[in-house]
This record gives C-alpha cells, structure tokens and sequence, in this order.
C-alpha cells in the first residue's frame, strides 16, 4: 500500500529573497477553480491574504514554495451548515475541518445561535482560529428571547419585536435567518410568522435556510413551507441536510425534488444541501412529541411524572421509533453524548433497554428513553435514511455539501461521522469510486455554490483577486475514516490547508498560524 503522502511531495522550499514578489507561491498545480470548469495545469502567487497571479511563476521569487506536483489545488471548502459554534473557544483549530479541506464554515442553524449575535461575534474575533466563521441568527432563538418555550402565536406587539431582533442580527454580520421548526419554540410558530422575520431578513439581503418542520411523513408539506417562506419573504430559501426519515418515506425524494423544480422554475430561488450519510443527529428527547416539550426541562419532567401524560408521550415515542427515526428497530437509535453518564455513548437504545432487564420492544424502548431524559438530556445519531434518497439528493445540481458537524473534543463521547469526514467522503466513496458526479462538479458544491448563497463574493473561487483560502489534497486516496463505531478518525488525503494567505495545515499536521476571521453578511455596518 503506497503512502497516503510521499514523502518527495511534501518539501517545501523556502527562498529567503530580499524583496520577494509573492509571499507564497504553489506551483505545479492541478487546478480546480471552483466553477466547475475542467481542470488545469498552473501554479497560483499570493501576496499578503490574496491571490495575485495564477500562471507560470517558476522564475518568480517567493518566501514560501509548495510544490503541488501530483495533487489537486481547489478553493478552501465552505461548510454552510455547522454546529461548530459550539466548540469553538474550546478547541479553536477546529482539526477536524481542516482535515477535510474546510476553510470558511457557518454556524447559527437549525434556528438556534447567539442572540443578540454581535457580542458572539466581537468574542468570537478576539479568538486565534484556524478556520473562517461566520454566522446566521436562529428564529428560535429569538422567538425564545421574547416568548419563552410557548406553544401560541406571537402578539403584534411580540412580533415587532422578533423583526427588530432579526434587523439588529443582520446589522451585526449574520448571513441571514435559519430556522427548525422542528424543534421548541420553532415548531410553534405559525409560517405566516417566519414570513414576516424572512421579509426583514430578505430586505437586508440575507438568505433563509431551514431545518424543516417535518422530515418523515409530512416531508412534502414542510418543503412546501420552506418554499413559501422564500416565495413570500422575498429572499433566497434553503432546505438545509436535506433527507427522508423513516423506512415508509423513503423514496419520496423524488416528489420533493419536483416540488424544488417546480418552483426554480417559477423563479423562486430554492437550494439544498446535504451530508452524505444514512444517519442523522440530535438530541434523544427529538423522539418526544413536540407538545411534550412546551416549557422547557421542568415542564417535561412534570408531563412525565404524571401517568397519563406520560402514556402519551410514550405513545408518540414508539410511533416514532416505528415509522420515523427509528426506523422499526430501537438499535438504530444510538446514544452519541451523554453528559450525566459518559458510558452511554455508543450504546443503542436496545442495548439499554436490554440492560434493564426487559424485552427488547418499542414500548420498552420507549420507556428507556423516557428514563434516560428524567436524568438528563441526551445526543443520539439515528440510523434511519435511505441510501438512494442520499443519491438521488446528491445529484441535484442544486444540492451543496455541508456537515452539520460540530469541533469535538478528540475521543470524547461519539459523535456522527460527519463531524469528521463530510467532505472527504463526498471526494473520495461518491466522486472517485462511485462516479456520482465529476470531481469538478464536487469541488464546486463545496466552493462557489455556497459561496454565492452567502454572497462571499472574495471566496470559493481561485481567481486573482480572491481571497487565498486554497486546500491541497490527493484525490486519488482523499476519503473518510471516522466510523460510528470508532468515530474519531480524521479524514486523510488533505495535504495542506491555507487560509487568508496563511498555512493553517502543512503536510496534514496543524501549523501555528491561527489566520481565521469573522466574515459578516451583507448588511453589516
């Protein structure tokens, strides 16, 4: 077996010139520039953050050489959908992103982030990163700062509010409005309410993503919303880690798709993005149904402390271990963190409800889940999707990559495998060996297709002018490594990673550099 990086590949030549033209030069490139163009032979110069030169600079002098002879330049990648937020401060490298090429991710999704988003976004600037950040501002954060966790429509007077905190968000550098409405509060906020935050949103030139409402039965209904909220809030709308949930649904991509077409082609500016697994990721308590959840913590564990709501919380929760997340099989919920007991993650909910000394039976599943969540909430990854609904969503050239990963604490708990290998895997197991799409066509989901939905306008594309964010990698041997079972794996095949002119990983090992920076939105003042 050859070497994942030969050791001749990896020298990199420092010139001390006295008045060096480039800071950095790459040469011997194999371009892919992120348009989806075909490849080309060339080498790129940066000066100070900035491309400056693509073409032959084999007499120019540099500071720093790389020799890319026999690997594939392209655009750092953009993730548009992170959870990385999360774990920033903790562990501001972010070494599982830049194994996988990523150069820029965006966090606030699933309707949840900082607010207000200013403050996070000034701590966030102060941090020595490794990676680009910016972010969206979540509905239900905001809904949650002026309602609570209630189950109502807002007051006009509410209402006002909701738009002048999405206005403010905006103004501190959000990208636009996520929402999740399938979780508390923003399962409880009626569309008609979102379309008038999207309409704010949209005036000031941001875009609207969203987890939606439903992602199993009622899919077809809940990218109807999606559209409508784009439609009529008058922005760019987004169907974010976009699946279907549940054996009974599988296949109904193809009606989704339709509905997505249907309404590019009467000028509605739908996307999607996608992580290319069979599993999903979320809290355990997402088997609950969402009136159980109304009033946060306190009011859960009084619903389930009293025998008949508590019978019907437990009646939603085999209903969806049957015919959503569950997928008919409790092994197919497994536990991926668990804060009050570090020794539940990796564990399925049969294997516990196994260890309770009862059959394995959704009803007994049921009440495992009920008593994990009286001690304290829980992640689970849900092993419930379709292989060709992953395929079929691929392959819509509308669809961008995106993790809807997070920055782990290395070998702590089990987390999904995007976290670690989204990208790679799309490179590698999709585009290499399974021939979905081109490697250009690849490159180009993860690069000026998420940039334009951001308006990154300096980003996603090697051209001169543009900002230098440039990932080096082996497209013959890039893929994933990180398992379910062994999740903590990077990704191999990333060889360097640069970053505002600077290099964040040389020869797959994390540099000093830290040349991360906030990147705002379109109406930031």
């Amino acid at each position: 077996m050859r070497a994942a990086f030969p050791a001749l590949r990896l020298t990199a030549v420092t010139v001390f010139a006295q008045n060096p033209q480039f800071d950095l030069i790459i040469t011997n490139a194999k371009i892919i520039d992120g348009t989806g163009a075909p490849w080309f032979l060339s080498d790129i110069g940066v000066r100070g953050d900035t491309i400056t030169a693509i073409g032959s600079l084999s007499t120019s002098s540099t500071t720093t050489r790389i020799d890319a002879a026999g690997l594939t330049v392209a655009p750092g990648f953009i993730d548009v959908h992170s959870h990385g937020d999360r774990g920033i401060f903790a562990t501001p490298t972010a070494e599982n992103y830049l194994h996988e090429g990523v150069t820029t991710f965006i966090g606030g999704p699933d309707g949840s982030s900082a607010v207000p988003l200013g403050a996070f976004l000034q701590r966030v600037s102060k941090t020595p990163t490794s990676l680009n950040f910016g972010s969206m501002v979540g509905q239900g954060s905001i809904r949650n700062a002026v309602l609570g966790l209630v189950d109502r429509k807002s007051t006009p007077q509410e209402l006002t509010k909701q738009k002048d905190f999405a206005a403010q968000a905006m103004r501190d550098g959000a990208f636009g409005l996520s929402t999740g409405l399938f979780y508390v509060p923003g399962n409880f906020t009626p569309t008609e309410e979102v379309v008038e935050i999207a309409k704010v949103v949209g005036a000031m030139g941001g875009y609207h993503t969203s987890h939606m409402r439903e992602e199993a039965a009622h899919s077809l209904d809940s990218v109807r919303e999606t559209i409508r909220i784009g439609e009529e809030g008058h922005l760019p709308t987004q169907i974010t880690h976009h699946k279907l949930i549940g054996k009974t649904n599988w296949g109904m991509s193809v009606e989704t798709l339709k509905l997505v077409e249907a309404a590019r082609a009467r000028g509605v500016d739908v996307t999607l993005d996608q992580y290319p697994y069979t599993a999903s990721s979320t809290g355990l308590n997402a088997l609950f149904p969402r009136w159980a959840l109304e009033g946060g913590r306190k009011a859960v564990l009084e619903r389930l402390s009293a025998p008949q709501q508590r019978a019907r919380i437990k009646t939603g929760i085999v209903d969806a271990l049957l015919n959503d997340r569950g997928a008919g099989d409790a092994k197919n919920v497994v536990i991926a963190v668990c804060p009050f007991d570090a020794t539940l993650a990796g564990k399925n909910l049969a294997e516990l409800t196994q260890a309770r000394g009862v059959p394995v039976t959704l009803e007994n599943a049921a009440d495992t889940a009920m008593e994990i969540e009286q001690k304290g909430s829980c992640g689970a990854v849900y092993h419930a999707i379709s292989e060709e609904d992953v395929l079929r969503i691929m392959r819509y050239p509308f669809t961008m990559i995106a993790s809807d990963g997070e920055i782990p604490v290395f070998g702590e708990a089990a987390p999904h495998s995007r976290t670690y290998g989204t990208f790679p895997r799309v490179l590698g197991p999709y585009v290499r060996d399974q021939k979905v799409f081109s490697l250009e066509e690849g490159v180009r989901r993860m690069t000026s297709l998420p940039a334009q939905r951001l308006k990154l306008w300096d980003r996603g594309i090697l051209r001169p002018g543009m900002k230098a964010d440039i990932v080096i990698f082996d497209s013959a041997i890039i893929a994933d490594k990180s398992t379910f079972v062994k999740p903590h794996q990077y990704a191999e095949g990333v060889r360097d990673v640069i970053v505002n002119g600077k290099v964040s990983l040389r020869d797959g090992k994390v540099t000093a550099e830290r040349p991360g920076r906030v990147l705002y939105g379109p109406a930031h003042r």
